[in-house]
């Protein structure tokens, strides 16, 4: 009997539906892919004013921009391989700023510029920074002859530096006994201490942020360093955070106490050297606030060793409350109708942070669930869309 080819046994029924798995999971991969090119497309019709800016590792591109003066949108695209800040700079002062942009993905910064030359950072803090050239227009210059009267300003803003010099006294009073406790080799005091020396800079942040090289020396967290946690640029409120909290031992750490020490004087001593301009009394808590409902509510990156992040959120409303308090007598005459919603947006936050109070302060962030942290994050942003409504009410948008 001749031989016969053998017969080709066909694919068991497993393998086919595998393989028919396979073609609709690339026919769904495409569809998604080509959904989200579209989408990504329509974006960029919709905002085709926005100036596209790229974060890679090392460097921004482009790093020299020029735009009109007025309102301007730049979408900043991260293709580095950790979170980054871009920021815009008129010198020291930080004029706009967008924190944690994640790794493969962008948002959008909307700055009010006036014309002139700023500076623009670019992700890590060790970055070559870039230009930004603002051209006057039209608009602008109608803007600036437009100008309210800055008399009934002068006590709000006056009030205000008194408040900063003595918030400024109380954070270097805190941060004071916080290195003599390092000094002391006291790990338990410092660790104590280190929580009422953050909330008295956190009442300060909203204005302290805008001094950038300062800042960062005080306030920088190790995402901004190459080499994080271990890099030599690792100073500040969190190198102690992650000492006292992390590793718990205080070797080495006296010197950055005494470097800290001495930049809260500074800072004191630099607030009140710089004029604040009333159209950014408000703009400052703003900030702020949206920083809480973005990204630090959310994620508890603020306080990553010590998980005290409400006590700084706590300390961030104190400040937006001095400053509606501060300008509450003009709104009165100019607004009356938005101090209610003002007041209510105020209530509502604080009662969200007292309910999460407990015997000796606040409860530790790492037993904070995520819908308490929605929570948080929705109060903070409400306030700080209620809080946007001031500068219209004084006449003070558009400057």
């Amino acid at each position: 009997m001749p031989n016969q080819a053998p017969t080709q046994a066909s694919p068991p029924r497993a393998l086919r539906w595998a393989v028919a798995g396979s073609v609709i999971v690339m026919i769904a991969a495409g569809g998604l892919f080509y959904y989200a090119s579209k989408m990504a497309a329509d974006k960029r019709q919709a905002n085709h004013d926005e100036v596209l800016v790229t974060i890679d590792p090392h460097s921004c591109e482009p790093n020299a921009l020029t735009v009109p003066a007025g309102h301007a949108s730049f979408r900043i695209v991260n293709r580095s391989d950790r979170a980054v800040e871009w920021e815009i700079l008129d010198g020291v002062l930080v004029v706009e700023e967008r924190e944690n942009i994640a790794p493969g993905l962008s948002q959008v910064i909307n700055a009010n510029l006036l014309p002139g030359d700023y500076a623009i950072t670019c992700g890590l803090l060790s970055n070559p920074r870039g230009t930004l050239h603002v051209t006057p227009t039209a608009a602008s210059e109608a803007a600036a002859k437009a100008r309210p009267s800055m008399v009934a300003f002068i006590g709000p803003l006056s009030e205000f530096r008194v408040y900063l010099s003595s918030q400024g006294t109380a954070l270097i009073k805190a941060v004071t006994a916080l290195e003599q406790a390092i000094a002391a080799g006291d790990l338990s005091q410092a660790q104590a201490l280190y929580v009422p020396a953050r909330a008295a800079y956190q009442r300060l942040a909203p204005a302290a942020q805008r001094l950038a090289e300062l800042d960062n020396g005080i306030n920088a967290r190790a995402d901004y360093f190459e080499h994080r946690e271990q890099d030599p640029g690792f100073v500040g409120f969190h190198r102690l955070e992650y000492a006292l909290f992390q590793q718990r031992d205080l070797e080495g750490l006296a010197p950055v106490a005494q470097r800290l020490s001495a930049d809260v004087s500074t800072l004191k001593q630099q607030l009140l050297a710089q004029s604040l301009p009333p159209e950014q009394l408000v703009s400052l808590v703003v900030r702020s606030l949206n920083g809480i409902a973005e990204v630090r509510a959310r994620s508890g990156e603020e306080e990553r060793y010590s998980h005290t992040d409400l006590n700084g959120f706590a300390a961030n409303l104190d400040a937006a409350r001095k400053v509606v308090d501060l300008l509450r007598p003009l709104l009165a005459k100019s607004a009356a109708d938005l101090l209610p919603q003002i007041d209510s947006a105020l209530s509502a936050f604080d009662t969200e942070l007292n309910g999460l109070k407990v015997k000796d302060g606040y409860a530790s962030y790492d037993s904070v669930g995520t819908a308490q942290r929605q929570k948080i994050a929705d109060k903070a942003k409400a306030l700080a869309a209620a809080l946007d409504g001031i500068d219209p009410a004084l006449g003070l948008s558009g400057l």
